[in-house]
C-alpha cells in the first residue's frame, strides 16, 4: 500500500494510533514506524504458524524502506510456539533472557520497538513484556485474529495466565500503534472468525442496536464467505469486504471511545466484560478444547438470562441474543453438540463455574459483578452490578426446586412468559405465510430458538426485532423453502422436531435435495413414527436414517404432500395433528383429515390450531357429517399485518 494513501484512522486517548485498512502489512507499516515510531532496534515477535507465511515479506519490505530511507535500523525476529499454554511466565522468562542475551549486539535498549505479530496470545503476552522489559519499552500491535483485532489488541490491557486464572498477572501498558489489516482474515481459519464474531456481537449487544441490527442481516452473506477455504489472496471476502470492515470498524470505535474515556477500567470499561463473566469460567475448564469467543458467547446467553431473571430484560431479547450468536454458528449453551464433541463431554459443574468466577477481576472483593442488559444496545448500569451467588447458582443450574410457602404475601402479580405451544405456531404460520408478521411475547425457549434457526437455514423465512426486542418481525417467503445443506439439529426440542418434520417435506431442492432432521440422544429415542407413517402414505419421502420411529430423519425435498384424505389416529400426539393441519394448505389439493379410532387427545390445542390457521387467512371446516373431521383448502397464508 502506498504510505501516502488516505486510510481508516480511529482515535484513542487522543491519538489517531489505530489504522483498519486492507494493504497494510508490509511497505505502510515499515514506513510508518521509521517515520512515526523512530528506533534502532525492532524486535518482531511472532508465532511460528504465521512466522513463515509473513516474516520473509516484511522482512523484504523493511530492507527496501530501510534503505531508501538511509536508515541503519535493525529488525530481529523471535518466534514462540502457538497456542494459549504459550502465555506463560515461562515463555515471558524465555523471551525476556533472549532480549538481555550478550548475543544481541548492540544490545536491545529503552528506545527498541517490539512489534507483536499474532492474535490475543501474542499481543497480551508481548505487551507485558514491553511494559516490564527495562521498566517499559515501545510496542506496537500488529492483530491477526478478528478476535485480537476488535478486543485484545485495542486498550493496553496485558498479562499472562497463572493456574490460579488467565490474565491474572499483567499491566496496562498503550501501544504505540495499532495496525488492523483487513487482509489476514482471508487465511483466518472458519473457526477462528466465528470466533472473533462473538466480540462483535458483544460489542453490539453492549451499545449500538443499529449495528446489532447490521450484524442480524448480514449474517447469512458473511457467514457463506468465511465457510469458504482460507486463501491468501482477496478473493475469500471479496464480496463481503465492505461488510467487514464496517463491522470490525464499528466494535473498535466502540472500544476505542470506552478505553479513552475509562483507560484503567474504573466502571465504564467492564462493559466490555458483557458475557465474559461466566464465560471465563467456561473457559477456564473448558480450554483449550473450547475457545474464548465460544465460552463468552455462552456467557452472553447466561448472562443475558441472569438479567432476565433479575426483572431488568425482556425475554425477548435474550431470544434475540441467542439467535444472532447462533447465526454466526457460535455456541449458546454449554450443551450445544459442537461444544459436547470438542471438549469429550466435559461436565461444568455449578461449583465449578462458581469457583472460578471467584478470581474475576471484576469482582468486588467476594461480591461478584457482572455487567447485566437491559436491552439490546445498552446496559442496567454503566458498571458491572453485584450478583448475588444464589442468583447466578439458579442461571446455572439445570433445574431449580420449587417449594410451597406460606410467608407469601395475598396479592400477587405475576406475568407468564409466552407460550411455546402457541410460539412454535406462530413462526411456523408466518414463515409460511407471505409478507411480515409481528409477534408479541415469544417464549424464549430451546424449542423455539432451534425452530428459528431452521426456518432461517430452510429460507422460510427472515427475522428481526423491534421494540428493544419485545417484537420479532418475521417476513414469510409464502412457503418457498429450500432443503439445506446440513443438518438441521433439534438437540431434545419435541415441537420442533413434530412440527418441522412437516414442514421441511414442502421444500424445493436446494444445494441438496433432501434435509436430514436429527438431535441429541435423548431426541432420538422419542417417538415420532406415528406422524412420520402418515406423511410418508400421503407421498412424503421421508425415511428413517436409524431406529425406526425417532430421528435422524431423511426428508426428500419436491415431493411435498399429495393430499386428499389423510387419516390419524386420534389417541396420538395432538402436535402431530397440529403439524399436519399447518401443512396442509400446501399440499397439491385440498385436504381431508380424520381423526380416528376414538377422541382427541388434547382437543383444545388442535382448535387453537385452527383458529391461529383462521387468522393467517386459511379457513379449516370441522365437518359437520363426520365426527372428529377437518377439510382444509389449498391456499396460501398471508401474514397478518
Amino acid at each position: 500500500m502506498d504510505h501516502t494513501a488516505e486510510l481508516t484512522r480511529v482515535s484513542i486517548l487522543g491519538q489517531e494510533d489505530i489504522v483498519v485498512d486492507n494493504n497494510l502489512w508490509g511497505t505502510y507499516i515499515v514506513h510508518d514506524l521509521l517515520t512515526n515510531v523512530p528506533s534502532a532496534t525492532y524486535i518482531l515477535i511472532t508465532d511460528t504458524n504465521l512466522h513463515d507465511k509473513y516474516v520473509p515479506s516484511f522482512e523484504a519490505s523493511f530492507s527496501e524502506v530501510n534503505a531508501q530511507q538511509k536508515s541503519n535500523a535493525r529488525l530481529l525476529i523471535y518466534p514462540i510456539p502457538p497456542g494459549e499454554t504459550s502465555k506463560s511466565r515461562a515463555t515471558k522468562a524465555d523471551l525476556e533472557d533472549w532480549l538481555l542475551s550478550d548475543e544481541r549486539d548492540p544490545p536491545c535498549d529503552t528506545k527498541s520497538v517490539i512489534i507483536a505479530l499474532g492474535g490475543g496470545v501474542i499481543g497480551d503476552m508481548i505487551g507485558f513484556v514491553a511494559a516490564t522489559f527495562k521498566r517499559g519499552i515501545r510496542f506496537v500491535q500488529v492483530p491477526t485474529s478478528l478476535l485480537a483485532m476488535v478486543d485484545s489488541s485495542i486498550g493496553g490491557k496485558t498479562a499472562i495466565d497463572t493456574p490460579a486464572g488467565k490474565n491474572l498477572i499483567g499491566a496496562f501498558w498503550q501501544p504505540s500503534k495499532i495496525y488492523i489489516d483487513l487482509n489476514f482474515l482471508n487465511t483466518l481459519p472458519t473457526r477462528e472468525f466465528i470466533n472473533g464474531m462473538a466480540e462483535v456481537i458483544k460489542t453490539a449487544a453492549i451499545w449500538d442496536e443499529e449495528e446489532f441490527e447490521r450484524l442480524e442481516s448480514n449474517a447469512s452473506s458473511v457467514m457463506a464467505a468465511i465457510r469458504t477455504a482460507p486463501e491468501a489472496g482477496d478473493q475469500r471476502l471479496s464480496t463481503v469486504r465492505s461488510i467487514i470492515k464496517s463491522l470490525v470498524l464499528g466494535s473498535v470505535k466502540v472500544k476505542a471511545h470506552v478505553v479513552s474515556a475509562d483507560e484503567r477500567e474504573g466502571g465504564l470499561r467492564n462493559l466490555l466484560n458483557f458475557g465474559h463473566s461466566i464465560g471465563h469460567a467456561y473457559e477456564g475448564i473448558l480450554t483449550p478444547q473450547i475457545l474464548h469467543g465460544e465460552c463468552v458467547s455462552i456467557g452472553m446467553v447466561l448472562e443475558a438470562a441472569l438479567a432476565r431473571h433479575l426483572g431488568v430484560l425482556d425475554g425477548g431479547a435474550v431470544a434475540r441474543l441467542a439467535k444472532c450468536l447462533s447465526s454466526y454458528g457460535l455456541p449458546t449453551s454449554s450443551n450445544d453438540p459442537i461444544v459436547r464433541r470438542r471438549s469429550a463431554n466435559k461436565h461444568c459443574t455449578v461449583n465449578q463455574l462458581l469457583s472460578v468466577m471467584g478470581s474475576d477481576k471484576k469482582n468486588d472483593g467476594r461480591k461478584k459483578r457482572v455487567v447485566l442488559l437491559a436491552g439490546i444496545g445498552r446496559t442496567y448500569e454503566k458498571q458491572a452490578t453485584v450478583v448475588s451467588d444464589r442468583d447466578i447458582r439458579v442461571i446455572l443450574s439445570p433445574a431449580v426446586i420449587v417449594e410451597p410457602s406460606n410467608t407469601m404475601p395475598s396479592n400477587v402479580s405475576c406475568t407468564p412468559p409466552g407460550s411455546k405451544s402457541i410460539s412454535n405456531r406462530a413462526l411456523v404460520l408466518a414463515a409460511l405465510g407471505k409478507g411480515e408478521c409481528r409477534i408479541k411475547n415469544l417464549l424464549h425457549s430451546d424449542d423455539t430458538e432451534v425452530m428459528l434457526n431452521a426456518l432461517v437455514k430452510l429460507k422460510g423465512a427472515s427475522f428481526s426485532w423491534e421494540e428493544s426486542g419485545q417484537i420479532l418481525v418475521v417476513k414469510g417467503n409464502g412457503g418457498m423453502l429450500e432443503a439445506h445443506g446440513e443438518e438441521l439439529y433439534l438437540g431434545n426440542a419435541g415441537t420442533a422436531s413434530r412440527f418441522l418434520a412437516t414442514v421441511t417435506t414442502l421444500a424445493a431442492c436446494g444445494t441438496r435435495d433432501y434435509s436430514i432432521l436429527t438431535g441429541n440422544e435423548r431426541m432420538k429415542k422419542r417417538p415420532i413414527g406415528p406422524l412420520v407413517e402418515t406423511l410418508q402414505s400421503n407421498g412424503a419421502g421421508i425415511e428413517f436414517l436409524e431406529g425406526k420411529g425417532s430421528l435422524p430423519l431423511k426428508v426428500k425435498a419436491g415431493q411435498g404432500m399429495k393430499g386428499g384424505d389423510i387419516n390419524l389416529a386420534a389417541t396420538i400426539s395432538s402436535q402431530y395433528v397440529s403439524s399436519i393441519l399447518m401443512c396442509a394448505p400446501y399440499a397439491d389439493k385440498d385436504v381431508t383429515l380424520r381423526l380416528i379410532g376414538g377422541k382427541p387427545i388434547s382437543q383444545l390445542y388442535i382448535d387453537m390450531t385452527t383458529a391461529m390457521m383462521a387468522s393467517f387467512g386459511v379457513h379449516v371446516r370441522k365437518s359437520t357429517t363426520e365426527e372428529h373431521t377437518y377439510h382444509i383448502p389449498r391456499g396460501q397464508y398471508v401474514n397478518p399485518p
